[in-house]
């Protein structure tokens, strides 16, 4: 039986540090990136600025399950990735999502202290089911249209099976690093029933 535990999890991190730091808070980002990448489970990240020329940036990381990802938060590589950052980043938000939900979900505050008698803040909803799987399929179909024609052309004598298996190796990565994150960043005021950006703008 599937349980929670057995599947990814996403984890979104909102952190803020000086503008005029660009460059250390890039590289630093990059190391912990490497970091994670030597351990197992770990399934990709990225991150994205809130504004040209903001200093809060949005980190997204990925891994196979629970137990990964524990290992990854508890392990003394991550611990100095971590203090690297002193008086340099601060940490502001944090949020976990289990399964696909996590490329759909924006982070939401993370309360360290909370009165008694405040009452437990309510979690956005996830976008409805439909609407995530339309925003994948608009972000597979034109991928899978494209490699299917570039294979046809210029492996015409690859056996199905091999051509299949070199396009679902390349369509994978570039859903999950690239095309998804950029889709549903896009689409976010529908997939949450927002007004669209440019009636926003008038």
């Amino acid at each position: 039986m599937t349980t929670t535990h057995a599947l990814p999890v996403t984890v979104a991190v909102a952190r803020r540090t000086d503008p005029a730091r660009t460059s250390e808070m890039v590289a630093w980002m990059r190391a912990g990136t490497a970091l994670a990448e030597a351990f197992p489970g770990f399934l990709g990240s990225g991150w994205v600025r809130s504004a040209p020329g903001s200093g809060e940036w949005h980190i997204i990381y990925r891994f196979a399950d629970h137990e990964t990802l524990r290992r990854w938060e508890e392990s003394p590589q991550r611990h100095w990735w971590l203090s690297s950052a002193q008086g340099i980043v601060e940490h502001t938000r944090v949020e976990r999502r289990t399964g696909i939900e996590g490329w759909f979900d924006p982070p939401r505050e993370h309360v360290e202290t909370v009165p008694v008698s405040a009452e437990p803040a309510v979690p956005p909803p996830s976008p409805p089911r439909w609407k995530q799987a339309v925003t994948i399929w608009l972000a597979f179909f034109p991928l899978s249209l494209t490699a299917t024609l570039l294979t046809s052309r210029f492996l015409p004598g690859v056996p199905l099976a091999g051509r299949v298996l070199l396009m679902t190796l390349t369509l994978t990565p570039l859903m999950t690093y690239l095309v998804l994150p950029r889709i549903t960043r896009a689409l976010h005021w529908w997939l949450h029933g927002q007004p669209p950006p440019w009636r926003l703008a008038r």
